[in-house]
């Protein structure tokens, strides 16, 4: 089985996340190439390697949840995206996040 990266830092935490950050993470990871080349595509003439890293996580973890099976509304899962990358990245980074993972939700659709 493969080891995931995540388990070895969950590990070592003083503190157990909660089942749904695992679950989160765990839909990131196994999903990893899907959710890139999406962020690729739908970030027209930004390449993943050029991307801010907290955009480019937030946006990873954003998708993540979103194809989970059983996913919170997109709204919901949007505001979220957006309020972190207001509070986390540039002044910039929230309009971006919020066209980048709007495009992608009407391609999942």
């Amino acid at each position: 089985m493969k080891s995931r990266a995540f388990t070895l830092i969950v590990g070592e935490l003083p503190v157990t996340p909660d089942p749904y950050t695992v679950l989160i993470l765990t839909s990131a990871e196994e999903n990893q190439v899907r959710i890139e080349q999406l962020i690729q595509q739908f970030s027209r003439e930004w390449t993943l390697d050029r991307l801010a890293v907290v955009d480019r996580l937030i946006m990873t973890l954003a998708l993540a949840e979103l194809i989970l099976n059983e996913p919170p509304p997109t709204a919901v899962v949007l505001d979220e995206a957006v309020e972190l990358a207001k509070v986390y990245s540039t002044e910039e980074s929230a309009s971006f996040v919020n066209g980048v993972l709007a495009a992608c939700v009407e391609h999942l659709q």
